[in-house]
């Protein structure tokens, strides 16, 4: 550690680290648009910015590294007018529609101009005039307000190795683009919205869905159901306020009856469910020689990623579909036949944390006799804005439960939420499909946690199996690499899209802020640790959904309603 002086106050930094870096561990704050954590820092926007004494020029304190002795001004006349011109020169041909824009009241250029008490043009620039990009059933692009900070390039190409979207033009003609301009639709795009998450303006927004599920609220005709993903309870409630990590599942239900949904169900169950499913199946696969390793199939940005970069490893992914379209699925025949409703009277609505299960819910593949499984797909930020329209104060209800067939679940189908919970869950399962007996200690540690690549390896009977959990699709891409140059001891592999699981999805609340999610898989840890139920196979209602509906898991009604296959992205509309 060596000892720099910020803002005339002594600071202790680490030698050869950012100033930036220094910086935020002292809980200083130096305000920032291209910087992007755990990536190398481009130094583009200039905005961090600091006086270092004896330098002539203002330093870019993101991509300047501390010495020992430095004194450094964070908030120095000189440093605040350099800030405010970068604004104000963002400004100049930025358009002024925030009253109708998706990000007003939370958008980091609308902060900046409060921050440094901007009030008036002082530039004045030719707005350049952008086509609005709709093409995409999950994603949004208005390059009109695009700043070309760079962050959803980067995470676009560096932590998902897609590489969609890239820098366009030369000087004021520099723009994101697309290939060849073409709509996003049409690009490698997974859909995977973790793009809108880094975006600081309303450049790059999910593709709403909120009218058309009001629409069928107000429908007295329609009978609407929710369905509400494992992850969404310890998220949706920082869109009000509070901190991260609180459940609040009991007044989520609440809310949602009081919003006009018909049956709130939990996707939770159907995680249980697709572990009889995907656990069934991995045994399968290991007693009758079929592909290995066996891959998970819940993240859809994940299945068109393989599709489209990957498609050697198509048969490779478990048949069954995600939890959500197995509800989806469940609710248009099974409920729709107990209830004595016509399929097309029922409108499926599910709650989800990732803009790809928008796409998801429309692929194709999705419809069984001209009945699609889900309706309309929204994100937590989606739900929480028609919380806002109804007046839905959380504060004021009692919390309630899930419909039944559809409302209990396990801790199991819980831990969904967070990468290396599908894994864990299906490994529970597999233990017992295998021995007959439950784990002794059922929490396994090796797939817990926030990093991107973890592997463990377990002795199951008589037999050694490798186990291995990636989330982000660079860290997936690796590893289908070392399998493709000849790796062999891993037989099961769960792969989340999205960096942390689905706790940190591009449907999330808008944060990159890695305590936050933290916070989140640690009370999705302490609901798995607290609750009765930690086995998937032991929920009851999944029991009797097989005893009275399904059969057994992988036969002939289970295999038609709850299984799926994809096709070399090259093949079908993309």
């Amino acid at each position: 550690m060596i000892q720099i002086e910020v803002n005339n106050k002594p600071v202790q930094a680490r030698e050869g680290e950012m100033i930036l870096s220094a910086l935020n561990r002292a809980g200083i704050r130096v305000p920032t648009l291209c910087f992007m954590e755990n990536l190398f820092p481009s130094g583009a926007c200039r905005m961090c910015v600091v006086e270092v004494e004896g330098q002539r020029n203002l330093i870019p304190s993101c991509a300047f590294p501390v010495a020992d002795g430095m004194k450094i001004k964070t908030h120095s006349p000189r440093v605040v007018k350099a800030r405010k011109t970068i604004i104000e020169l963002l400004l100049a041909n930025h358009p002024n529609d925030c009253l109708y824009c998706s990000r007003s009241g939370n958008c980091e250029l609308q902060n900046l101009s409060e921050e440094f008490g901007i009030t008036q043009h002082r530039f004045k620039g030719t707005t350049a005039v952008y086509p609005l990009d709709t093409s995409s059933l999950s994603i949004v692009r208005d390059p009109s307000k695009c700043i070309l900070c760079g962050r959803c390039v980067r995470v676009c190409e560096e932590v998902q190795g897609v590489s969609a979207i890239d820098f366009a033009g030369r000087g004021s003609t520099s723009s994101v683009e697309t290939a060849f301009g073409e709509g996003l639709n049409v690009s490698s795009c997974i859909n995977c919205g973790q793009c809108i998450m880094v975006c600081p303006t309303g450049a790059l927004t999910e593709r709403s869905r909120i009218n058309d599920v009001l629409d069928a609220l107000d429908d007295p005709e329609k009978v609407v159901v929710v369905q509400h993903a494992p992850s969404i309870s310890v998220t949706l409630a920082e869109e009000f306020g509070t901190k991260p990590g609180k459940d609040i599942a009991g007044i989520m239900v609440a809310a949602f009856r009081q919003l006009g949904f018909d049956r709130v169900f939990d996707t939770s169950f159907s995680a249980d469910l697709t572990i009889m499913e995907e656990a069934s199946e991995l045994v399968q696969r290991i007693t009758n020689g079929g592909k290995l390793p066996m891959m998970t199939s819940c993240s859809p940005g994940w299945i068109k990623y393989v599709e489209q970069f990957y498609p050697d490893f198509i048969d490779n992914i478990s048949s069954c579909k995600s939890p959500q379209q197995m509800l989806g699925a469940l609710i248009k025949h099974f409920f729709a036949q107990r209830e004595g409703i016509s399929p097309d009277k029922i409108y499926s609505v599910s709650v989800m944390p990732c803009t790809a299960k928008k796409f998801e819910g429309d692929r194709p593949e999705m419809i069984h006799d001209n009945v699609a499984d889900v309706d309309a797909v929204l994100t937590t930020r989606e739900m929480a804005k028609i919380l806002r329209m109804r007046g839905i104060d959380l504060n004021s209800l009692e919390p309630d439960t899930a419909d039944s067939p559809f409302g209990m679940r396990s801790t199991a189908g819980k831990l969904f939420g967070a990468t290396g919970g599908v894994m864990e869950a299906a490994l529970r399962t597999a233990y017992y499909l295998i021995t007959g007996s439950d784990m002794d200690d059922y929490k396994i540690q090796d797939v817990r946690g926030l990093k991107g690549h973890k592997e463990v390896h377990l002795t199951i009977g008589d037999t050694e199996f490798g186990f291995a959990v990636v989330s982000g699709l660079d860290n997936a891409r690796q590893l289908l690499e070392e399998i493709r140059m000849g790796r062999s001891d891993i037989h099961f592999i769960e792969v989340m899209t999205c960096p942390g699981g689905c706790i940190a999805g591009g449907g999330q609340p808008h944060s990159t802020d890695i305590k936050a999610i933290r916070q989140r898989m640690q009370k999705l840890y302490s609901i798995d640790r607290d609750e009765r139920v930690h086995f998937s196979h032991k929920n009851t209602e999944v029991q009797r959904l097989y005893d009275e509906f399904l059969g057994k898991p992988l036969g002939e009604k289970s295999h038609h309603l709850l299984h799926t296959k994809y096709v070399k992205r090259e093949e079908v509309l993309l």
